[in-house]
């Protein structure tokens, strides 16, 4: 990998941190940071609800390229919002850098030679603490139940990614960077900081 990157799309696992990483990484080169943005912009350009792009992303619907090949048939709201975010996602490509924040980005954007592709994972136990600490975890939940709540996220997150790419989520070889969260914020972000400047 050499040279500097404009783009910079970050996939994570379920509570790395990886939209405060992300906006760490922004802050620093001074762009634009898309992630609940995109539900916005989504809505804005494709005449839904924000309630229904929301809705949309919680769940694939059947095969997407079948879809595409109905003719006269409405696509399913999942499906729609698949491509509606996308068509979004190419657009601010196209406007100039940014970092932009799941949704199938590093996917979307993948004939594109100024996108750096980040992943972030991190150890199960780390991602309970930080979910337990976030208030994202029932009070009543022991370590047990919490992990699972936890690995069901990210089960939701693979469904999503694998059905609407030809990756596979979480998967190394498609991606330029995976970086352990547990590290640090910030070592995570001058990492990333550092593979976008081509050092």
């Amino acid at each position: 990998m050499s040279g500097t990157y404009g783009i910079i799309t970050i996939g994570r696992e379920y509570c790395t941190g990886g939209l405060d990483i992300a906006r760490a990484v922004a802050g620093q080169l001074g762009v634009p940071l898309y992630d609940k943005e995109l539900i916005t912009l989504a809505a804005k350009e494709s005449g839904l609800s924000e309630q229904a792009i929301v809705a949309g992303e919680k769940r694939p619907s059947g095969s997407l390229l079948y879809n595409l090949y109905t003719m006269g048939a409405e696509l399913p709201l999942s499906d729609q919002v698949f491509v509606v975010q996308s068509q979004v996602i190419r657009q601010l490509a196209d406007k100039g850098p940014c970092v932009i924040v799941g949704r199938c980005g590093d996917y979307v954007l993948r004939g594109r030679a100024d996108v750096l592709r980040v992943f972030l994972h991190a150890p199960l136990e780390f991602r309970v603490r930080r979910a337990r600490a976030q208030g994202r975890l029932p009070a009543e939940a022991d370590e047990r139940a919490a992990a699972a709540l936890v690995q069901k996220e990210d089960r939701r997150r693979a469904a999503y990614y694998n059905f609407y790419s030809e990756f596979r989520w979480g998967e190394a070889g498609h991606y330029d960077l995976c970086l352990n969260a547990a590290l640090g914020e910030s070592t995570c972000a001058d990492l990333i900081l550092r593979a976008a400047r081509g050092e």
